[in-house]
Formats: structure tokens, sequence, C-alpha cells
């Protein structure tokens, strides 16, 4: 009598629509996979909880711990949301990486259309998913891996032309019109290390400390800011080890003042030649980066069609070495919070003070 009487004040379960799971149904999270299912009586199915299909009324659902439950009420996998097997975002990123090994593999630089029918999907399909999955395209990731190939084989010490069969280029002259930016310079210079590389600097002073401007032939190489002229020349032969380092002359140092004028008002703009050294991807982002007008701040995962990249992203800001004319200061947070800043997060707010025309808090 007294077990009969304790069932019954039991409570009732929560309707659905009051379970916190619902609100991962509602958003289709994705981090809920794996953690709980629901199956759906009017249409005879169970989902995970990020199916994409149309949300269905929570008197009709019911939720289940265990995927063995879920199939216990004797309705259908979801064909949607796959729920038996890996979600939809794993077997993309397992798509995506197996056609990465395809292309680091190949001799020749597959095709879209190839790699596309290996993962048995439409080319469009896969061109979207590769994108969003690695921060390139399917091309640009190939270029990348041709762009190591040659590295690699001139640091290996082979001939210029075998470095440049070996990576995949049918034809040196199809190279050597990439070839200054896939090495930043000659690759007979590249296959020497880069020794002799001449490199012009100086130094000067800004309101947010010292300011260190260093150019290639090809255009400034280096912009770095902080508080000792020493650490940031140091900082410049770490970034240039074999480099032959000349200090700018009093021409050159018009070319300082020029950055310095930048930092100080941003409205002026900074129209300089700029010798951009970085993988595929970094250039990718930082190009993104020089694309926000001053004064404004963007999400560059999103601008660049890489929602799912922010932690590559953030990598690449962080290498970057050409401070302001590379604005990578004009990347915030979605919460508007700073983030973090190579150069210091009070020169960040002052430099997007300054750009937006409000009185500087550094």
């Amino acid at each position: 009598m007294f077990i009969t009487l304790a069932k019954h004040l039991q409570p009732a379960p929560l309707p659905v629509a009051h379970d916190p799971r619902w609100a991962c149904i509602v958003a289709r999270d994705k981090s809920a996979d794996g953690k709980f299912w629901y199956s759906v009586a009017t249409t005879g199915v169970y989902c995970r909880p990020s199916c994409p299909s149309r949300r269905a009324n929570p008197a009709n659902i019911q939720l289940h711990d265990t995927l063995q439950a879920a199939k216990a009420t004797g309705f259908r996998p979801c064909r949607r949301c796959s729920p038996d097997g890996p979600s939809l975002e794993a077997a993309n990123a397992a798509m995506v990486a197996d056609a990465c090994r395809r292309i680091e593999a190949s001799e020749a630089e597959p095709s879209l259309a190839e790699l596309a029918g290996a993962a048995g999907r439409s080319p469009g399909y896969f061109h979207r998913v590769f994108k969003a999955v690695t921060g390139l395209t399917p091309k640009d990731y190939a270029a990348a891996q041709r762009a190591a190939r040659v590295r690699q084989g001139l640091e290996d010490g082979v001939s210029v032309t075998s470095a440049i069969y070996d990576a995949g280029f049918n034809s040196s002259g199809r190279f050597y019109e990439k070839s200054t930016g896939m090495l930043g310079m000659t690759p007979t210079r590249y296959r020497a290390g880069g020794a002799n590389e001449e490199i012009r600097f100086a130094v000067g002073e800004t309101s947010l400390g010292t300011i260190l401007v260093a150019s290639s032939r090809k255009g400034v190489a280096s912009i770095l800011l902080g508080q000792d002229p020493d650490a940031l020349v140091r900082d410049l032969q770490d970034r240039f080890p074999k480099a032959r380092l000349v200090g700018g002359d009093s021409d050159y140092e018009a070319l300082v003042a020029r950055v310095v004028g930048f930092v100080e008002a941003p409205a002026l703009g900074l129209d300089l030649p700029l010798d951009v050294r970085g993988t595929a991807f970094q250039q990718r982002v930082w190009q993104a980066l020089r694309d926000i007008p001053a004064g404004r701040y963007a999400e560059i995962a999103r601008r660049i069609g890489a929602p799912k990249a922010t932690r590559a992203i953030a990598a690449a800001c962080a290498a970057n070495g050409l401070a302001v004319a590379i604005p990578c200061h004009r990347v915030i947070r979605k919460d508007g919070a700073l983030s973090g800043y190579a150069w210091g997060a009070e020169r960040k707010r002052a430099l997007l003070d300054r750009e937006a025309g409000r009185p500087s808090r550094a």
C-alpha cells in the first residue's frame, strides 16, 4: 500500500516545452548531439537535437536519453540528420580531411570535379563545405601545398628546376609568375636561405610608443610597435634571420614619417607597397583585414567565408608583422570586447578611437 501510494506521489515528467533540452532543439544546438535524442509522433521519426527539419510541435515530441531508447519507439531514423551515424558536421570534416590528403598526395592538382566525385558530392556542395571547414578553396589549398613543396625542395638543396616540377608545376613559366609572392624573394635567393637579402629599416616615435618600419625591395615588410627600440630591432632580426639589415637614410626616414602620420591620423590613409609574406590562409585573412574601412570592424571569419576557422584566424592576426598597415586591431569579439592584440590592448583601443574620431582613452 505504501509503495503504491509513493508511486502516485512521484512528480509527473516536465512537459517537453518546459524541459531545458527543448531549447537545444529550438536552437538546433550541435553541441547537444549525442547527449539526447527526440522522436516525433506525427512523422514517425527520431532525430538528433541539431536536426535542420522543420520544428515539430513539442506536444508531439518525446525526449530520449539514449539512442537505444529512441530506437525502441519503433520509429525510423530521420533522413536529414542521420541520428544513428556521425553528425553532418563530423561527416563533412572527415570528407574534407580525405580531400586534403588527396590533394597532398597528388603530383598534379586534382580538379574540383575529381575531388567532389571522390567524395560523392556535387562540385558546388563540396566547394562550399571545403571552404567552410578549411577557410580556403580547394584550389587555394592545392596552391599552398605546391608552395610548401617548392620551399621544402629548395631548403633540401635540390635545383630550382627540380623543385618546380617536383611540386607539380607543369611549366617553369607558370611558377615564376607566382614565385615572388609565394617565396617573398627569387627562388635562387630562397634556396640560399634568404642570405644577403637587404632589409632597410628605421625607428621613429609615436604617441603610442616606438615604431620600427622595415622594407625589402618589394615594399614595406614589417611595421613593429613597442617601447624599446633595441627590442624592436631584435624582433626584426628574428623575423629576417639571414637578411642583411641596413639602417635607413634620410629618404627612408621620410617613409617612416608617413607611417607615423598614419598612426596619429588614420584618415590620412597609408598608400604604400607592401611585401606581405605568409601562408595562403594568412594572406587571405590579412587581405580581408585590409578591406575593412577605417572606423569600422567586422567578423573576419564571415568575411572570408570560414565561420568555423576562428582559431586559425586569431593565429593569423597574431602572426601579422605589419601593424596598422594590415589592421588586425579592427577585429573585436561579437560581444564588443577588444580581444587580444600583439601590440597591446591599450594601443588597440587608441587606434580604434582615432579611426572612429573619438577622444583617445590610451
